[in-house]
């Protein structure tokens, strides 16, 4: 009988020491979050919110500016976290990518899902993605937060299948003109909400007229072109700020803080005289200028 219960102690503290270990491991494994954009909803609020239309011959969106400055908000939201990376949600004619899109689809840490565009102009199997991916990272422990930028009521059973798996599901809308542009059962059912403002959107949504800078109207400049400038506001940036300011900067490359970003974008239109907007391969290469001259610095 003794020996019974000496055993049955053994194996207890064996349980024990094996569920400390295995908590230490979870403690030291670093959070991982995932942003989730809806591109009809992002594009039709913000279109609203801007130009007061959802149409989208209406107005641009510079969505490399905009998916940095969503990553950047998260960095600061998720402090303790590292980001696995954004998927980007939008419907096309047979799921063939744009030239937009695909410029999207060639961004660092951007994954494009597409779903079908009907003959209005509707997405469909979108929500489907959505609650796929969130579903199966959740399930998968490959993230422990996830930032849904999304209004619809059918991505509810999305968040609820993500946290069901233990994933926490954040929802972040865009502010509506009048009344609101997210369900109401979404909005219940989320663990947490935020919405931004005009002020947000502004540097990187702008209604179609005749831009300042016209792609059409000049000549395309080469990546080295850009790279040089984008080098020549570093310099700039450094002489007026100083080497203090690097601190900040640095840990975040290779992405640049929102409006440090959007500031060498409009700087460098103007030294080019022409538009960046859309041209993901160049505006790497000017940030890439950017970065190589303040890292030759140290």
């Amino acid at each position: 009988m003794n020996d019974d219960l000496a055993a049955l102690g053994a194996r207890i503290d064996r349980t024990n020491e094996l569920l400390e270990r295995m908590l230490a491991e979870v403690a030291k494994t670093p959070s991982t979050h995932a942003i989730f954009v809806d591109a009809g909803y992002l594009y039709a609020a913000a279109g609203r919110l801007i130009a007061g239309t959802e149409d989208r011959r209406a107005f641009d969106v510079d969505a490399e500016g905009l998916i940095d400055a969503l990553i950047d908000k998260a960095r600061t939201i998720f402090a303790d976290s590292r980001l696995l990376r954004v998927y980007w949600y939008d419907g096309a004619r047979r799921r063939i990518h744009t030239a937009e899109q695909q410029s999207i689809a060639e961004l660092p840490d951007v994954k494009v899902r597409l779903g079908n565009l009907n003959a209005n102009n509707q997405q469909k199997g979108v929500d489907s993605l959505i609650r796929s991916d969130l579903e199966s990272l959740a399930r998968h422990r490959a993230i422990s937060d996830a930032a849904l930028l999304g209004g619809d009521e059918d991505l509810v059973s999305a968040v609820e299948a993500a946290q069901g798996y233990g994933a926490r599901v954040h929802l972040w809308g865009i502010e509506a003109p009048e009344g609101r542009n997210q369900a109401e059962p979404l909005l219940w059912e989320v663990d947490s909400q935020r919405t931004f403002d005009l002020e947000f959107f502004k540097p990187y949504v702008s209604r179609r007229t005749a831009a300042a800078y016209d792609a059409a109207a000049g000549t395309r400049p080469t990546r080295e072109d850009v790279r040089f400038v984008g080098a020549q506001i570093a310099a700039r940036w450094l002489a007026s700020r100083g080497r203090e300011a690097l601190v900040e900067l640095f840990p975040g490359h290779p992405y640049l803080p929102g409006s440090v970003d959007q500031d060498l974008l409009v700087e460098a239109e103007a030294l080019l005289q022409y538009s960046l907007r859309g041209q993901a391969d160049l505006r790497r290469a000017l940030r890439d200028g950017f970065w190589e001259h303040l890292q030759a610095q140290f």
